[in-house]
């Protein structure tokens, strides 16, 4: 027996590894890719459709979601999945969803508007000009899409929630609601000194941090509600803040949050 068993192990280890590795997207989550111009690559997108999509004719709003990797399935996520295929279809969200991969090692030089100066980055613009200039008409030709801002929302967490919220003040024509979850305001002062400068922002925002994240997150977090109240009255009811306590920087955060956020935001 005592022979057996660095066997046994082994074959334990292969059929946990071979079960991790199972794809946990559903069937209504598919693919394409498409070239991105302004970044001289091709991009991986990744579409989920609500369940009656297909036998219905209507239109529907849609979510532009950032590392796409890590939405749908766990096979292809880093720490995780936000399991937003099985979250939207519990509640019977009549959204589509549009998930961009991130580019790897690019990822931080996509999502990030302004250089820092340890880690560097700063192509915030062109992933967005592609965003808006390439994909959201492909996906407008290609799906049953209102395509109105009222009904365009962008999200994501941590540079893909600092690379949101830069998109809404860039584009406001364009994005009409985000989810910014634990940005990384951090990055750089100038996404504050942008926000003090814009005149008017009319975008309605679900902000999500935890309060086990980092030293800084709740405090960036406040300064920046702080900053877009000077803009707009609170009455409006345009910002929403969830800090929930114990919280920290992983999909867990981000996967809880993300139905509460999609009600709220409204589509």
């Amino acid at each position: 027996m005592i022979k057996r068993l660095p066997l046994l192990v082994a074959l334990l280890f292969a059929l946990t590894n071979t079960i991790a590795q199972k794809s946990t997207a559903s069937k209504q989550v598919s693919s394409f890719t498409i070239y991105a111009p302004q970044l001289h690559s091709n991009k991986k997108i990744w579409v989920y459709l609500p369940k009656n999509y297909s036998t219905s004719h209507k239109k529907y709003s849609v979510i532009y979601m950032h590392d796409a990797q890590n939405l749908f399935d766990v096979k292809t996520s880093y720490s995780g999945e936000w399991n937003v295929d099985e979250k939207l279809d519990s509640i019977n969200a009549q959204v589509i969803v549009i998930g961009i991969e991130h580019g790897n090692d690019k990822r931080m030089e996509e999502l990030t508007p302004y250089k820092n100066e340890k880690y560097g980055g700063g192509n915030a613009d062109a992933y967005l000009e592609f965003m808006v200039n390439t994909l959201k008409p492909q996906v407008d030709k290609t799906y049953r899409t209102k395509t109105d801002k009222k009904h365009t929302i962008i999200m994501g967490s941590s540079l893909g929630g600092l690379v949101s919220y830069y998109a809404i003040l860039k584009y406001p024509q364009i994005f009409g609601k985000a989810g910014v979850f634990s940005p990384s305001f951090w990055f750089s002062k100038e996404i504050y000194n942008l926000t003090e400068k814009t005149k008017k922002i009319k975008t309605k925002i679900y902000f999500l941090c935890g309060d086990n994240e980092s030293e800084d997150m709740v405090n960036d977090l406040n300064k920046m509600e702080h900053l877009l109240n000077t803009k707009r009255c609170y009455c409006l009811n345009l910002n929403e803040k969830k800090i929930v306590k114990g919280g920290q920087h992983n999909e867990k955060l981000w996967r809880d949050g993300f139905a509460k956020a999609i009600v709220w935001l409204g589509y």
